[in-house]
């Protein structure tokens, strides 16, 4: 399996590493022979993981505290997984701008800052490859998301932004999972109208587990998608077309 990814002895970082995506993520690409290091704000132990570091995204020096360290620890970064991010359900009328200000530095800059301090590592050795999580939400929006929208829509333009700018040394691409089974959605596991009404709108039925999206991001940093840039893989279980 490591050999058909081609990961076997490359060095991964993942951000948001220890919520339910970036957890997922880093043990699958553990299992595809990758060495992981995985960085959060909360610091617990990720299967698969060779270290977890504390990092705040929304702190550029945090961020180029946990690249250097990881850089150190692993001799090398050749995949960058950006799945850190934050949520909130506010009707715009009632978005106050500090909410607006801590959605955009988390779930954009904090993924910019990101793209840019491995994308210098990278760039000084092999190259490498950034895989971006972004939301199906912001390719079909509803009401009351607009912070968070806005901030998961930059990351798509991001994504297309620096695909163009860093290939062919450094492929970038991204993932827009649709409501995935993880702690942020707790507030609609306890709303059973609003859970009801969401998986209606899924052609499959239900909601995607957390290994279902990493897999996504697998494919997407292996040497599978070498020839995939700029592209925003949707994980949505068919609720965009519907």
């Amino acid at each position: 399996m490591s050999d058909r990814f081609g990961l076997a002895g490359r060095g991964a970082l993942v951000t948001g590493g220890t919520g339910g995506i970036g957890r997922a993520t880093a043990r699958a690409l553990a299992d595809a022979g990758a060495r992981v290091i995985a960085a959060d704000r909360d610091v617990a132990e990720v299967v698969g993981a060779e270290a977890t570091l504390a990092l705040d995204v929304a702190d550029p020096s945090s961020i180029e505290s946990v690249v250097e360290r990881a850089r150190a620890r692993l001799g090398r970064l050749d995949v960058l997984v950006n799945a850190a991010g934050i949520t909130q359900r506010v009707p715009s009328l009632e978005v106050r701008a500090a909410d607006w200000d801590a959605l955009q530095d988390v779930n954009l800059r904090g993924t910019f800052l990101c793209c840019q301090a491995v994308a210098r590592v990278m760039l000084a050795n092999a190259g490498g490859s950034i895989v971006n999580v972004s939301s199906q939400l912001a390719i079909a929006p509803p009401g009351g998301r607009a912070a968070y929208v806005a901030s998961k829509a930059g990351v798509i333009g991001l994504t297309r932004t620096l695909a163009v700018e860093w290939a062919p040394r450094i492929r970038v691409n991204a993932v827009a999972p649709g409501v995935t089974r993880t702690p942020m959605i707790d507030a609609i596991e306890g709303d059973p109208e609003l859970r009801r009404s969401l998986v209606e709108r899924i052609p499959l039925g239900r909601f995607a587990e957390p290994a279902e999206v990493a897999a996504g991001i697998l494919y997407l940093a292996s040497d599978l998608a070498t020839y995939v840039v700029g592209h925003i893989l949707v994980i949505d279980g068919g609720y965009t077309i519907s």
